[in-house]
């Protein structure tokens, strides 16, 4: 993600990643000039025995997914992290814990 002007100048491609963390599945999708190139969605299992989302159980899971699905997806797009020109990511509205969660890894 280093020098992304650069990276738009040299390839005339735009290339962002999104993040969504905003309740209890994590997700990272590559998006290159409006096309899809990867979308990747890690679910969480550890709600079920309680019958709803446990938002303090969601931010940990995030905690532990975040990074796997973000190289997962940059992995499937066939891209490298320096390729990225931009990233995005959810705001709101969320869970607070999980939408943290996203914010500060976009942040870097």
């Amino acid at each position: 993600m280093k020098n992304s002007k650069a990276n738009v100048i040299k390839s005339g491609s735009i290339t962002i990643l999104g993040i969504e963390s905003s309740c209890d599945d994590t997700s990272a999708a590559i998006i290159r000039d409006k096309v899809i190139l990867s979308n990747v969605v890690a679910g969480q299992k550890v709600h079920e025995e309680y019958g709803g989302v446990v938002p303090e159980l969601a931010s940990r899971a995030h905690q532990q997914n975040i990074i796997p699905v973000v190289d997962r997806a940059i992995a499937r797009a066939g891209i490298t992290k320096d390729e990225i020109s931009a990233v995005a990511f959810t705001r709101g509205p969320g869970l607070l814990g999980s939408l943290l969660v996203g914010t500060s890894f976009a942040k870097g």
